[in-house]
């Protein structure tokens, strides 16, 4: 609930002066540190990847069931597959702008950390901090390159879908399906690809997250 308000807070300031600068700031004035802002994010990011995960593999099953055809209302199924695209296509959109989001903090709290380096006036200290910096900066940026990397598995499997979709759109018949059957094995193997993907990325976020969390106890 504390996260939620603050975040609706932050984001009016945000709208009212279009900087997120401002906003990170603002926050963290309110008791809302840059730190805890970039493991909450994470933590969003890698449930919209979950779930994400979970659509494609229902999107697939559904794919599947149509191509396997044994008599039935065509222009339902041409009704369930479209839904099935379009719902995967809101859940590639949420993974995306998580991500952003990610990155987004992420920038600003290493330029913070980095700038603030020249504060110190121990230099056991300062050398200290700028180890945990390099450490977290190389944890965040696997997890980066693990986000991205799934992220780029969406679009080959949304196109694939797409066309599955369009082509049952203008040719609902049996003959249609046993064409789309061809592609199955295709639209298995890039499903699969992707899942693989999502499973690394999302366990990538929990190994940050863990950290992250050690570090600040």
């Amino acid at each position: 609930m504390r996260s939620l308000t603050l975040g609706a807070l932050g984001l009016a300031l945000v709208a009212l002066c279009g900087c997120g600068g401002v906003y990170y700031n603002t926050m963290e004035k309110l008791g809302y540190p840059k730190r805890e802002m970039l493991v909450d994010r994470v933590q969003k990011a890698r449930d919209a990847q979950e779930e994400a995960k979970q659509q494609f593999q229902s999107a697939l099953e559904e794919f599947t069931a149509v191509t396997g055809y044994q008599g039935g209302d065509l222009e339902k199924m041409y009704n369930r597959l479209r839904d099935q695209l379009q719902r995967s296509e809101s859940k590639a959109q949420a993974v995306g702008k998580r991500i952003d989001d990610v990155e987004s903090v992420g920038e600003a709290l290493f330029k913070e950390w980095q700038s603030e380096l020249d504060q110190y006036s121990s230099p056991d200290l300062r050398q200290a901090s700028e180890n945990k910096l390099g450490q977290t900066r190389l944890r965040y940026a696997r997890l980066v390159a693990a986000m991205r990397s799934a992220e780029m598995k969406i679009e080959p499997v949304l196109t694939a879908f797409r066309d599955q979709v369009l082509f049952l759109k203008h040719n609902l018949n049996a003959q249609a399906l046993a064409a789309l059957q061809n592609e199955l094995t295709t639209i298995q193997t890039d499903v699969a690809g992707l899942i693989r993907e999502m499973e690394a990325s999302i366990a990538e976020a929990n190994a940050f997250i863990d950290a992250m969390n050690r570090d600040q106890n």
